[in-house]
């Protein structure tokens, strides 16, 4: 695995980015698989946090279940890139944000408790900047789970679920903001998010088992930074097809190796005609131009209108705005 020489930290990265376990004392589990302490495993995972190659141990939650989100884009010049982008990172909603090789450039993910927060972390950003906003709504998943092996083999892809948001009750969504910041890396995790939330282990136990079921958290486990791990030439690959090839295509190409994200949106009449996204992450251009040959060759976008947009840069990576602070886990 290129920039992870040690096998355990590559298990570590491999293995453990779902599935991580749901018990008192989780971090046991993985030392007993790996043959090492418990005491090794929280000294590996806080060293790989510092050095940022893994932004936490969280979770990730199905797209517009417990919040809202949206992909949006803006364009900026050379001269001006800094003071736009910096605009977009101070909106706390604003969970990522990416230079991207297009006119519209600047790319970032809006998220909020409600789809009307987002509205509003746009419009800012619109004012802020004189800019338009394109907002990209989310229609359909094919695959959002993001996770898969740093050592390039082609991984299983989870198969789509729709989420059931009637598991949410009240004081899940503190839950689920803890998560999505990250699990405090000490021997009793689950204890320590429920003294900060103060409410029982076992109940914060019994209700992030229940949101997992559920499908409202999508994943579970250890979330890598793959540009810092070496996976430096990603690049979104917009199609530009109908609604109906999208649905026959998309869960076909969400399954090509080197494929890490796939879904549909909305386009915007008159500026973005784009329907079906799919991102590639590779560990270089011609690594990541490979595989779109691939993609390109798929019934249904042979002869489709299409960008292909890498990534130059990371502004902002960080967990989703779920709830708003007025209290705890905002």
């Amino acid at each position: 695995m290129e920039n992870v020489a040690d096998p355990v930290d590559g298990a570590l990265l491999n293995d453990w980015q779902r599935d991580f376990p749901v018990v008192s004392a989780p971090f046991t589990v993985l030392a007993a698989r790996l043959e090492i302490s418990e005491t090794e495993v929280l000294k590996r995972l806080a060293r790989m946090r510092s050095a940022g190659r893994i932004t936490r141990v969280g979770a990730t939650c199905a797209p517009n279940t417990v919040s809202a989100s949206t992909l949006a884009a803006l364009q900026a010049e050379p001269e001006e890139l800094e003071e736009v982008a910096e605009i977009v990172g101070e909106e706390p909603g604003v969970n990522h944000s990416y230079l991207r090789e297009d006119a519209w450039n600047i790319w970032f993910v809006a998220t909020g408790p409600d789809r009307e927060h987002v509205d509003r972390t746009l419009a800012r950003i619109s004012d802020r900047t004189n800019r338009r906003v394109l907002d990209l709504r989310l229609v359909r998943p094919f695959n959002v789970d993001l996770g898969f092996r740093m050592n390039g083999k082609a991984g299983a892809v989870p198969a789509p679920r729709i989420a059931d948001a009637s598991a949410i009750r009240d004081g899940d969504r503190d839950i689920l903001q803890c998560l999505t910041r990250g699990l405090p890396l000490e021997a009793r995790p689950w204890a320590a998010m429920a003294q900060y939330l103060e409410r029982s282990e076992e109940d914060v136990l019994l209700r992030v088992a229940a949101l997992q079921d559920a499908g409202v958290i999508a994943r579970l486990g250890v979330i890598v930074r793959h540009r810092a791990l070496g996976w430096t030439s990603n690049a979104m690959c917009v199609w530009d097809v109908s609604h109906e090839v999208a649905g026959e295509v998309g869960p076909v190409l969400a399954r090509v190796p080197g494929v890490t994200l796939c879904y549909e949106r909305r386009l915007v009449e008159g500026a973005w005609p784009y329907r079906l996204y799919n991102m590639i992450h590779a560990r270089s251009r011609l690594e990541a131009m490979a595989t779109l040959d691939q993609v390109r060759a798929l019934t249904g976008l042979e002869n489709a209108d299409h960008k292909v947009l890498f990534s130059t840069r990371c502004f902002k990576q960080t967990g989703a705005l779920i709830k708003l602070n007025k209290g705890k886990a905002a």
